[in-house]
């Protein structure tokens, strides 16, 4: 008799056949023509656009601390079941959790709802209950004290090495080799955050919530002193301060490694190196390659965004190089945030659903905690011709609002560098080409064949 197929959709589960040229035409042109509208409003109405709010509700911080130990209950649940459960990430819900409702779909919400991650990490609790009993402070008034000039360094080098372990590392979704990691991760950032204080090290070291705050900025929910209101997306991105060199690095990192993921697997860029991609050797023979590439690809966005800006200095002088880039970085998040989504989409639609399923059954023990664990999972969501049409609709319509809201966020933060408007729009013209540019190489990797 025949036997099940234990088979699972991948990130790419067909190939496009739709006229992906007119795609990229369009969004370049969508790009082009929202920089020319904007070059031509008036700033004042811009302004008023921005300033918008919707006052909900008060919303107080009492239950944070229970949310963060039960957050963290979860995680050492998670962890256990790494270590002693199935062998299988498709039936392990660590690796589920982590890369695609964490990573993928968590990044989401995050940007539409705001920092609910604050609530969420599993260090704020345990931290709280280790304040209470050590009598330690949260401010950074320990002895111990991270020097000015680190910046954000730290969690710089932790964001590198957790984008090298899932994109580099043989097995990044091998349950225990996983569970060692993050076990590890935790542990460390615990430790500093003892030495260090917790507001010190979660601003500075701790790289999920410097990142998840970074997205929380572009969420349309804003709270301020309790109080919940809504307003426009990216609004909240034109108050930010300018960030520091590292803090520059950290976010351009964010965008260039989930474009280097999709560049990783693309046949032109393994064909650069001799690979042949329809005999794919698999990731432990491209360990050197894809660090390579991954190392690249941050240098190269960072050369061509920094050239953009000064570019756009010496246009119209004023402002000094350092100021004008770490104001103008804080446009990449719209980006970021719209390659995030469109990348892990089909993970997130697959994925998710086996998700639901090893949840309910953590150790593989034929438990049915949340009544899923006989759930079929339908793959089918991410193949066939009528997926491919709405997925790629989906995809690209995200890359390109995010480009266009990009923009937008740009010229905000550019009247803030020229208070005269034709030295703003101006200023932002190098800029624009290269939203432009990456916005034609978003949608490149969406539609070129993979492999892998």
């Amino acid at each position: 008799l025949p036997t099940p197929a234990f088979a699972h959709a991948s990130d790419r589960g067909h190939v496009l056949l739709l006229p992906t040229g007119y795609y990229i035409a369009g969004g370049a042109l969508a790009v082009a023509v929202s920089f020319l509208a904007l070059a031509l409003l008036p700033p004042a109405a811009l302004d008023r656009f921005w300033r918008r709010r919707l006052a909900l509700f008060v919303f107080a911080d009492s239950p944070r601390t229970i949310v963060s130990l039960l957050s963290f209950a979860g995680f050492a649940l998670l962890i256990a079941a790494g270590l002693f459960g199935s062998r299988d990430p498709l039936s392990n819900p660590l690796p589920l959790v982590i890369w695609t409702l964490l990573w993928a779909g968590f990044t989401l919400l995050q940007g539409v709802f705001g920092d609910l991650w604050s609530w969420l990490n599993p260090w704020y609790g345990p931290w709280r209950v280790a304040a209470r009993l050590f009598r330690l402070s949260g401010d950074g008034t320990q002895q111990l004290r991270l020097p000015r000039w680190f910046g954000v360094w730290p969690a710089f080098v932790l964001f590198f090495a957790f984008a090298w372990f899932e994109l580099i590392d043989p097995a990044p979704d091998d349950p225990s080799r996983l569970a060692s990691a993050a076990g590890a991760y935790w542990l460390l950032s615990f430790v500093a955050m003892l030495a260090f204080g917790y507001g010190d090290w979660s601003r500075r070291g701790e790289f999920l919530t410097i990142f998840f705050s970074m997205v929380a900025r572009f969420a349309p929910v804003q709270r301020e002193e309790g109080r919940l209101s809504l307003c426009w997306p990216g609004a909240k991105l034109l108050a930010a301060e300018p960030l520091p060199l590292s803090g520059m690095a950290f976010l351009l990192l964010a965008l260039s490694s989930v474009s280097f993921d999709g560049l990783s697997k693309t046949f032109f860029w393994l064909g650069l190196f001799g690979v042949n991609p329809l005999e794919f050797p698999g990731r432990t023979a491209l360990i050197g390659i894809g660090s390579l590439g991954l190392v690249l690809t941050f240098v190269l966005l960072a050369a061509v965004f920094a050239l953009a800006v000064l570019l756009g200095q010496r246009l119209v002088g004023g402002r000094s190089f350092k100021e004008s880039a770490g104001l103008l970085v804080w446009s990449i998040v719209p980006i970021a945030l719209a390659y995030h989504i469109a990348h892990y989409l089909t993970a997130l639609l697959v994925d998710g659903q086996y998700a639901l399923v090893a949840l309910s059954d953590p150790f593989a023990l034929g438990w049915n905690l949340f009544g899923t664990a006989d759930r079929l999972v339908e793959a089918g969501v991410a193949a066939g011709a009528a997926s491919a049409w709405w997925l790629w609709n989906v995809q690209a319509g995200v890359i390109i609002a995010g480009h266009v809201l990009a923009v937008l966020v740009a010229h905000g933060l550019a009247w803030r560098l020229h208070p005269q408007p034709s030295r703003a729009a101006l200023s932002q013209l190098p800029l624009t080409l290269l939203m432009i540019a990456y916005t034609i190489f978003g949608l490149w990797l969406l539609a070129t064949p993979t492999a892998g």
